[in-house]
């Protein structure tokens, strides 16, 4: 018996499919942004469309700096998702006092340390099923 996996792993992106879009939009334009309650001015990472401090639902978008530093990572040689190369790194990029996990490109496994400066490097994915191109989070070596 064969078996096909027909679930798509990337995110729909557009105001029809989430209401967090404006992430998306900002990471295609080069921008890593989050979400600040408008209640208690907590800052969240992922963004979210309420507030897990307070409960409000009512939030502003926030740009981070785009410059980070590696707090933790991995390199990953087997198992890969379907489209991605391997080896890939994943770390944690601490950046403006979040924790973003996320992929590192054009970065030589054997090179990458803890606390080695990083940038924002958006990643683009397949497009969504209507050709709108659609962008993950990464960094590469600053």
């Amino acid at each position: 018996m064969l078996y096909f996996r027909a679930t798509d792993p990337f995110p729909l992106e557009s105001a029809d499919h989430t209401k967090l879009h404006e992430f998306y939009t900002r990471l295609a334009a080069g921008r890593l942004a989050t979400t600040r309650c408008g209640a208690c001015g907590r800052l969240a990472w992922p963004p979210r469309g309420f507030c897990g401090e307070c409960g409000s639902d009512r939030f502003d978008w926030t740009d981070l700096s785009g410059l980070g530093t590696i707090h933790a990572f991995t390199v990953q040689e087997a198992g890969l998702p379907a489209g991605f190369d391997g080896p890939r790194v994943f770390a944690i990029v601490k950046i403006d006092g979040l924790r973003v996990f996320s992929i590192l490109v054009d970065a030589e496994p054997s090179s990458i340390a803890v606390g080695q400066p990083v940038r924002l490097a958006p990643l683009r994915v397949a497009d969504d099923p209507s050709g709108s191109p659609r962008w993950l989070p990464a960094f590469r070596p600053a």
